[in-house]
């Protein structure tokens, strides 16, 4: 399908190019959501005649963005979440969870803003990237931890998902070689006494 682009779209292109895309992607999206008009001889005539209407709400909306992009830059945002001892997460954190958060803490964001690959399933700091626009983007901070206690830790540095983990793995392990030892001492004596018996 060719279609007319109304604003920028990723890699796409910009305002008024006219690209091809799959089918679906410009039924279910480009199209409804107004992104986009169908290449033909009408509509080409009539983004000509709307440009300049077009190209200004594009400017309004970016600089929209910029303003709202200024107050969440460098932000970082707290989800308490139920974790094992290695960290990861009984459930996850989800795009609609950290867009709830924004929204609480006053930011004008929607939920198809904030541009999550995948899940977050582990404790930690993550980088999350919220797309403004379609040429403003600004990353925030995503401190996931088991209390506002961890959380506090993980900001000033303190990594919180292995690390004890493994301490107490070690200690184990010496428990086990120490008592090893002990068991051979024991059983040498035991055959020793034995060879006296014998002799």
């Amino acid at each position: 399908m060719k279609v007319i682009l109304l604003e920028r779209i990723g890699r796409l292109g910009t305002i008024g190019d006219e690209v091809t895309v799959k089918n679906g992607f410009g039924r279910n999206f480009l199209l409804p959501q107004g992104k986009a008009l169908r290449a033909s001889d009408g509509n080409r005539a009539r983004f000509e005649a709307e440009r300049q209407v077009i190209e200004a709400r594009n400017a309004e909306r970016r600089s929209e963005a910029e303003k709202n992009a200024g107050s969440l830059k460098g932000k970082t945002i707290v989800m308490v979440r139920q974790a094992g001892e290695t960290g990861q997460l009984y459930g996850s954190v989800s795009a609609r969870d950290i867009a709830e958060a924004l929204i609480a803490d006053g930011a004008r964001i929607e939920r198809n803003q904030v541009d999550l690959a995948a899940p977050i399933k582990a404790v930690g700091l993550h980088e999350v990237i919220v797309s403004l626009h379609a040429e403003v983007s600004v990353t925030i901070a995503v401190n996931v931890a088991r209390s506002a206690d961890e959380a506090e830790r993980q900001a000033s540095g303190e990594d919180l998902t292995v690390k004890n983990y493994d301490d107490d793995r070690e200690e184990i392990v010496e428990e086990d070689a120490s008592e090893d030892e002990e068991f051979e001492g024991e059983a040498g004596e035991a055959s020793d006494a034995e060879d006296d018996q014998d002799a």
